[in-house]
């Protein structure tokens, strides 16, 4: 990994009604920062009037040894490329990504019309999202739906909005499956709860689990609580942050006992 290039996807949410007008309003953007764009989503379900377009680009950075360092400054150098209505935003980092978000309307605007966000990540070794690899044992990407174990993420953030809680949910979740799903956000005191369907794994409960605190590749994780077949495992931050991810939670089921919900 060490001396490859980053990548940095950006992730435009614009208000659009189709797939055409969506990318025709990134087309500045694409000027400005060249790249290319990977793939256009319709997101009316969650924003209504809304699409997402997705840009892929070679960043400025290289992978080093303090890659962490490498991810924060690919993106900063990124934000800062977009020009002086921008000022140099917070970066999370959770390697092998980093990201910032980018919801101030007005030079949005000038940017993007119709803007109304703008994600910007970086990857060290490309965004699993995309990129072409086999599943790692245990992630159950190709495991029947009915087979083996249910695996489930929740992510407490600390966060003002909805949207940045999500994103970096879903940086955590990748490193585990590369298809989580999120299936809900709720309020959890001063938290927000991202709730995150990781989908399949071949494997056991308690297997599924280790498997996972292995991908995600942090210490203090609480002893294994059982609650009827079901298998959960806890880890917070000490001390707790003022921003960012504050706890994690996962949840191991089997599937032949798993009970899909729909939230209200």
């Amino acid at each position: 990994m060490v001396g490859e290039d980053l990548e940095l996807v950006i992730t435009v949410v614009v208000a659009a009604d189709d797939e055409r007008q969506a990318r025709a309003a990134c087309a500045g953007l694409l000027q400005r920062v060249g790249g290319r764009v990977v793939r256009a989503d319709d997101c009316s379900d969650e924003e209504p009037g809304c699409w997402s377009v997705t840009v892929s680009r070679t960043g400025d950075e290289r992978a080093t040894h303090n890659v962490a360092g490498a991810l924060a400054r690919a993106v900063r150098t990124f934000v800062r490329s977009l020009g002086d209505g921008f000022p140099v935003p917070g970066v999370a980092c959770e390697p092998p990504t980093a990201w910032t978000v980018l919801d101030d309307p007005e030079p949005l605007g000038r940017l993007v019309p119709g803007a109304e966000r703008l994600l910007v990540e970086a990857w060290a070794g490309g965004d699993p999202q995309r990129r072409a690899v086999e599943p790692e044992p245990g992630t159950g990407v190709d495991a029947e739906p009915d087979a083996g174990t249910r695996l489930l993420l929740r992510v407490d953030v600390a966060a003002g909005r909805s949207a940045g809680a999500e994103w970096q949910a879903r940086a955590v979740a990748s490193r585990v499956a590369r298809s989580g799903k999120i299936t809900r956000v709720a309020p959890h005191g001063h938290l927000l709860s991202v709730h995150v369907d990781l989908g399949s794994s071949v494997n056991s409960p308690s297997g599924a689990l280790l498997d996972a605190v292995a991908s995600l590749g942090r210490s203090g994780w609480t002893p294994v609580e059982w609650a009827g077949a079901s298998a959960t495992t806890r880890w917070s931050a000490s001390p707790v942050p003022p921003a960012g991810i504050t706890a994690l939670e996962l949840t191991a089921t089997p599937a032949s006992a798993f009970v899909w919900t729909v939230p209200d």
